[in-house]
């Protein structure tokens, strides 16, 4: 089947990143945007926006009627989630193909095997892929009983989602019952799913994940791994390919283990496999699979040369994959830093605002996605990311002297960011020795000087 034109269901900086691919593609795009965006760089670069509502996400980009009609009112072949809003709702997907519309992501039934964490972890273990240790609970009692088999400390994760939200850590037993009351009050806000379940914590882990992609028919093959440890409240800010400080033999335990439970779905798409890796033991578990693109997509596309967006819409045109396991060869070290609105002196607080002057970095080796420029406004209704620097070169230390250099050669006016905070992070010594665990990001803000309220009335 022919994909001539495709809505864009997202906005930012990853809806500036399809259209171009589509471009280069000959592909047309109508971009979805709320009122607050019907300005943006994305609605210039579109062939076409239409405006789907007002500026709040729950009165726009979640709005899957209203997504799928606007599909169909420009005549689109295909719908683009991008990554967010609803780029893991079944619901959407299954529109879609109600409606004769190509979802460009897996089908509607392995986004719900993903999307249900507990059926997710059945998934992993049919396929003969390690999970953590743990399970479903429905009782504080019967919490109380798994907990005491699994032992403190703990996390209390919801069924329905990820991301941070309604995810409870538990070092004391008798905190246990506060915990999951939390937790599933967070998880039923936020994904309309209040179920929870118990997983050991894995205290020195790291989160190291596979992109895959899969020609639906059963065909899965991996572009490498990607070290995710780098985290503030489950939250990625630093992304590299390869992993640092890993054997190959894990390297290729954790990509076979990837491909095959892949596989076990007939997975369709691009799609990431996340695990947690126990840096004292090497042994891995298995997290949870994003049925979607990631964020951290480039560095892949860095070291591996292929547009994985233009893959996923070969896949969903019905071409299935063009390329084999052997066609993949992985060149160089890629290190990825997101800058994002918010003041680290203020706890990361969002910094919404007008950005007055604005300079990004130019070099060989360096990428930078983005949806803003001098004059743009940032909303406060949507995710406080403003960018992806990428930085590629033969090996880690080049890589990131490189994107160390980057950072530095950036200039952003107007609004509070990141970007100082990111250079303390490439040049911490625990971070460059590498292999950092996913509690890393903690020791350093603990070794930062303290903020005093002087120092805050000074601005």
């Amino acid at each position: 089947m022919s994909i001539r034109r495709i809505l864009i269901a997202n906005r930012g900086e990853i809806a500036v990143r399809i259209i171009r691919t589509c471009r280069a593609l000959g592909i047309e795009t109508v971009l979805a945007a709320s009122a607050a965006d019907r300005d943006s760089m994305a609605a210039r670069l579109a062939d076409r926006c239409v405006c789907i509502g007002p500026p709040r996400p729950t009165d726009s980009y979640l709005k899957i009627d209203t997504i799928v009609q606007a599909a169909l009112g420009v005549k689109a072949d295909a719908i683009h989630p991008g990554y967010g809003f609803l780029s893991e709702r079944a619901g959407l997907a299954r529109l879609c193909e109600e409606n004769g519309v190509i979802f460009i992501g897996p089908t509607a039934a392995q986004i719900d095997a993903v999307g249900d964490k507990l059926r997710a972890r059945a998934e992993a273990e049919a396929a003969g892929v390690p999970v953590v240790p743990g399970g479903a609970v429905s009782s504080a009692d019967e919490a109380l009983t798994l907990a005491r088999t699994i032992g403190a400390p703990l996390l209390v994760k919801a069924v329905g989602g990820g991301g941070g939200r309604g995810m409870k850590r538990v070092d004391r037993l008798e905190d246990l019952a506060d915990a999951l009351a939390l937790a599933s009050s967070e998880a039923g806000a936020a994904f309309g799913d209040a179920r929870v379940y118990l997983e050991r914590f894995v205290a020195s882990g790291r989160h190291i994940e596979v992109q895959v992609l899969g020609d639906g028919a059963g065909r899965v093959i991996h572009l490498g791994e990607r070290d995710c440890s780098v985290q503030r409240r489950y939250q990625k800010i630093v992304e590299e390919t390869p992993a640092p400080g890993i054997s190959e033999a894990l390297r290729t335990r954790l990509y076979d283990a990837a491909v095959r439970f892949s596989e076990r779905l007939s997975y369709r798409g691009a799609g990431t496999v996340e695990f947690l890796v126990d840096t004292q033991t090497e042994a891995f578990y298995f997290l949870e699979m994003n049925a979607r693109i990631q964020v951290e997509h480039p560095v892949t596309e860095a070291v591996t040369g292929i547009d994985i967006v233009a893959e996923q819409i070969a896949i969903a045109a019905g071409d299935g994959l063009r390329l084999k396991q052997s066609d993949i060869q992985l060149r160089g070290c890629a290190v990825e830093c997101r800058v994002n609105a918010e003041d680290p002196e203020r706890d990361f607080q969002p910094s919404p605002g007008l950005i007055r002057e604005l300079l990004w970095p130019v070099g060989t080796g360096i990428r930078v996605d983005t949806h803003i420029e001098a004059g743009s406004r940032i909303p406060p209704f949507y995710d406080s990311l403003l960018a992806k620097i990428i930085s590629w070169a033969p090996d880690r230390s080049a890589a990131l002297a490189q994107l160390r250099q980057a950072i530095d050669q950036t200039r952003l006016v107007g609004i509070q960011t990141n970007l100082g905070f990111q250079a303390e992070v490439l040049a911490d010594a625990e971070f460059l020795v590498g292999a950092v665990d996913t509690g890393f990001l903690s020791r350093l803000l603990d070794r930062r000087l303290p903020i005093t309220s002087e120092d805050l009335a000074r601005g």
